[in-house]
């Protein structure tokens, strides 16, 4: 599980600078047994209404191509 943890957290600081550039950012709140992860848009990201297309193409694809065995990636609001 930490590799799997580590990969995602690799995925999320590649694209964490662009998040930034606008305002934004990510947080990685956890990844599960069952291979599912869960992050919060925070920041500009929260409330942008383009943030639905940032965390499918961005987001999840990033974390997706670095750690493909992830079955899902859900966006919490906490």
């Amino acid at each position: 599980m930490d590799t799997l943890l580590q990969k995602v957290n690799q995925a999320l600081e590649k694209i964490r600078p662009y998040l930034q550039a606008d305002g934004g950012d990510v947080k990685l709140i956890e990844v599960t047994e069952d291979r599912k992860v869960k992050v919060e848009l925070l920041g500009a990201c929260s409330s942008c209404p383009m943030s639905a297309m940032t965390f499918k193409s961005g987001i999840e694809e990033s974390i997706k191509k670095v750690a493909p065995e992830i079955d899902s990636v859900e966006a919490i609001h906490e």
